[in-house]
């Protein structure tokens, strides 16, 4: 990748869609590069596919572009204009690295580039930033023509970007967001996977998973919380039936983007992790990384190696590089306790290199994908048929199996495996039913982050402990149902740092109530009006949060009221903070569980010190949690009519519709139940 100087790279910003073609870029065959789609269109959609590329470009160029854009779409089902990738390494630099004449619209700059960070991307030439099809853009012009925008606008306009295509810069004003962003927002009944495939190669609409396609991303380490949370959750459950004394086994599948953090969470949770990986590139990324402290492609030698694990108390992260399907039926023939089992393939995009069927090597798999996408498929389901099979052996003994979010148990019911009860539900509950609904989302905790845009470590660690503090200082007055949590970040926070979690941006999580990330974002304004963090920092969250997603099979699967498939708490979340002084905000069909389950918002926020920062990030960051608990505690959840209790107790002006909670024998009395 070629060095530029500040100068240069800021003339390559500026200059946009280039007006002299540069040269064709070869294919890297190094990088981990998204799988082929398939061919999902007709001869008049593919002319319409070849025309919806050019019209990025000058008429001059188009005899030249239309058979190589044409090359692109036979041979990758997309068109992502490799020719025009940029030759300067795309990556988190300092702030005053990009150029602008909105500070705000440079921190944008700052967040997009690190989504497509090599180190940080799961796809970086395709533009995908994880989940297997997680999109930041669907092509290299759509990214140039962006950061030209940004780089030009100015606190008095507004950027536009409709799944990744830059509509324009529109006047607005300085209270306005510089930035508003939707993905994949189609009309209801053209919301399946296969309306996702045709509109995204005609190069009209995009997955743009949760924070990939919202620019807040912050590499794997927002799910290395998450996960070590859950895991810690999960892992007292099965020691309150009684501690062996021996390592907790947990077991899994997938190291990509989002999966990846498993093995690095499992070891912060202090167990024995397998995670299964059927992807060589991913496996060495992680262990290069140090997330995976070994490596095993012989299920003989791996499962001795289990045994040792265990019998000497080790807390150890190995991968198996194989199929997870070979993983399970070889656990449950074996006589072995597993204490914890789930799966984190990509199955919200189960067609397209989310899942690979067992009996098949990696690259078989990729090219029946392509070429024969109906005999893929059902050798996929056979596969969830055999991975539940031997799942529900295992849980049999005692294994506490729960769904991560990837619609695992959604494709697996839909594929025919014995995954429901008698009741036609779930026989295994989602990890938000179990733990981060009840203790986390219903008292108001969920991912908050924030980017330190100076790219200094010291920056980051001076916000470290800024929070810390925070939460020391709340611990001894917390109310008991909070405690846990409360104690559970402050232990991860602490440690943090010697995790060695930062990947791409100078980045933080920790899974905050409203309080608390209002007093942690008054407090690094604070410190950077004194100029003890030296730029501003970026605020946000992931979408899987109190208020940003409705999901009825993951973020809203603990709401029993009947309204989890309605996504009015998603949509008005984005409206609120859009008004309250989001810096930019996001609305995205799809994210987690796939395209037409789930609608999702997020937003950024950019503090640099001042009172107007401050004024902002307290009335926006109250409503972006306080509207979740709202909700929830309309739903009767017990958690969140406490939580909302506490909250109208401290801000007068709050005034929430409370639920008057009914006599289950009242109610089967007049039901004559």
């Amino acid at each position: 990748m070629k060095e530029m100087s500040k100068e240069e790279f800021s003339r390559a910003i500026l200059t946009g869609i280039p007006d002299v073609l540069p040269q064709p870029k070869p294919y890297e065959e190094t990088v981990n590069h998204a799988p082929k789609r398939k061919d999902v269109l007709t001869e008049s959609e593919k002319v319409l596919a070849l025309k919806n590329a050019l019209r990025y470009f000058p008429v001059r160029f188009h005899a030249e572009l239309a058979p190589e854009f044409a090359s692109e779409l036979a041979r990758f089902g997309r068109i992502y204009m490799y020719r025009f990738r940029p030759d300067y390494k795309i990556t988190a630099r300092p702030i005053g690295d990009y150029p602008c004449r909105s500070r705000q619209a440079a921190a944008i700059m700052l967040m997009l580039t690190n989504n497509l960070d090599d180190a940080v991307a799961q796809h970086p030439r395709e533009l995908i930033v994880y989940g297997g099809n997680g999109a930041a853009f669907q092509n290299w012009a759509q990214y140039l023509l962006t950061m030209k925008y940004l780089a030009t606008m100015t606190d008095e306009q507004t950027l536009v970007l409709y799944s990744g295509h830059p509509l324009g810069l529109f006047p607005s004003h300085k209270e306005a967001p510089r930035l508003v962003i939707t993905n994949g927002m189609v009309v209801p009944n053209y919301s399946s996977k296969d309306d996702w495939e045709r509109m995204n190669a005609l190069g009209v609409s995009q997955y743009g998973q949760m924070t990939a396609g919202s620019f807040m991303y912050i590499g794997p380490q927002g799910i290395v919380h998450g996960t070590t949370i859950t895991i810690l959750n999960a892992k007292r459950k099965q020691q309150s039936k009684g501690a062996s004394g021996k390592s907790v086994l947990f077991v899994s599948s997938g190291l990509g983007g989002m999966s990846g953090a498993q093995p690095k969470a499992g070891t912060i949770a202090g167990v024995v992790s397998v995670i299964a990986e059927v992807n060589p590139k991913a496996v060495q990324v992680r262990l290069a990384q140090g997330w995976v402290d070994e490596v095993f492609t012989s299920l003989d030698k791996l499962i001795p190696r289990i045994r040792k694990a265990i019998h000497d108390n080790e807390v150890v992260s190995v991968a198996y590089q194989g199929n997870v399907v070979d993983l399970w039926e070889r656990l449950a023939q074996e006589d072995m306790y597993v204490d914890l089992g789930s799966d984190q393939t990509s199955l919200h995009n189960p067609w397209a290199g989310g899942y690979y069927p067992v009996g098949m090597d990696f690259e078989q798999a990729n090219r029946m994908m392509a070429e024969e996408p109906e005999r893929f498929q059902e050798e996929v389901r056979k596969s969830l048929r055999r991975q539940v099979t031997a799942i529900n052996r295992l849980t049999t003994r005692g294994m506490y199996f729960f769904d991560y979010g990837n619609a695992f148990l959604l494709e697996a019911s839909r594929a025919g495996a014995d995954v429901l009860n008698e009741t036609g539900s779930f026989r295994y509950p989602s990890y938000v039913q179990d733990s981060m609904g009840p203790l986390y989302f219903d008292y108001g905790f969920g991912p908050y982050r924030w980017v330190c845009t100076s790219g200094d470590p010291g920056d980051l660690a001076k916000s470290d402990s800024i929070a810390a503090r925070v939460l020391e200082r709340r611990i001894p007055t917390a109310p008991e149902d909070i405690l846990s949590q409360l104690e559970d970040n402050l232990h991860w926070i602490k440690e943090a740092g010697k995790n060695k979690l930062v990947v791409g941006s100078q980045a933080r999580i920790l899974y905050l109530d409203a309080q608390g990330r209002i007093e942690v974002a008054k407090e690094l304004n604070d410190a950077i009006r004194r100029g003890e963090i030296s730029a501003p920092v970026v605020l946000g969250r992931d979408h899987h949060d109190v208020s940003g997603t409705d999901s009825p099979f993951r973020e809203t699967s603990n709401i029993y009221d009947g309204s989890s498939y309605t996504a009015d708490m998603a949509v008005q979340n984005v409206v609120g903070d859009a008004f309250r002084g989001a810096t930019w905000v996001s609305l995205h069909n799809g994210g987690g569980v796939g395209w037409g389950e789930v609608i999702n918002g997020g937003f950024g926020l950019v503090i640099d010190g001042s009172a107007e920062a401050e004024r902002k990030l307290r009335s926006m960051l109250l409503w972006d949690v306080s509207n979740g608990l709202a909700r929830r505690s309309w739903a009767r959840n017990e958690g969140a009519m406490e939580a909302i209790r506490r909250e109208m107790a401290c801000v007068p002006d709050m005034v929430v519709t409370l639920p008057h909670v009914a006599d289950e024998d009242i109610i089967k009395n007049a039901l004559n139940l």
